[in-house]
């Protein structure tokens, strides 16, 4: 497996958690500021840069609409916002982080069809700027990824060749 071109064997543990994100099903937010929650994935980033990944995360529209903006508290795991605006938030803090590697797992199995098409938005805008990696379920999940494998009686083969 290579990484910007580096085989990741090379590449220290430290050094390769800096180059992927992931992006769980029920990601984890933290009590503090959304603003705070997103700086996660980049500590030192500017006002500005966490404004721009929400931007293209497709959560500032939504962030700006909350009383307090960006200091809205997330509360204690995420619990004052919907599934989708975590996901999103998740994404922002993704993005800020600039890794070559965003692993989505799952990220749109517990929403609703309208917010899976927002964060799918979401994820189609990362499409050719970085490798994104998506485990799932539903077809609709994966439909513009390039190269699809399938996991079917415990074996790995690309959806286009056969299990046999």
């Amino acid at each position: 497996i290579f990484i910007e071109g580096t085989d990741i064997k090379v590449h220290g543990l430290g050094n390769m958690r800096d180059k992927i994100a992931y992006i769980p099903q029920e990601p984890y937010l933290f009590n503090c500021s959304i603003k705070e929650n997103i700086r996660m994935g980049k500590l030192n980033a500017s006002d500005e840069e966490i404004y721009n990944a929400a931007k293209q995360a497709g959560a500032h529209d939504f962030i700006s609409g909350l009383e307090n903006g960006y200091e809205t508290p997330a509360g204690e795991r995420g619990n004052t916002l919907s599934g989708g605006q975590k996901q999103r938030i998740a994404i922002a803090r993704a993005i800020l982080k600039d890794a070559p590697v965003i692993i989505f797992d799952e990220a749109t199995s517990a929403l609703d069809t309208e917010t899976e098409r927002a964060v799918m938005e979401a994820i189609d805008s990362l499409h050719g700027k970085m490798t994104l990696i998506i485990i799932a379920h539903r077809l609709s999940t994966i439909k513009n990824c390039d190269i699809v494998y399938e996991v079917k009686e415990g074996r790995v083969a690309k959806s286009n060749e056969s299990f046999n």
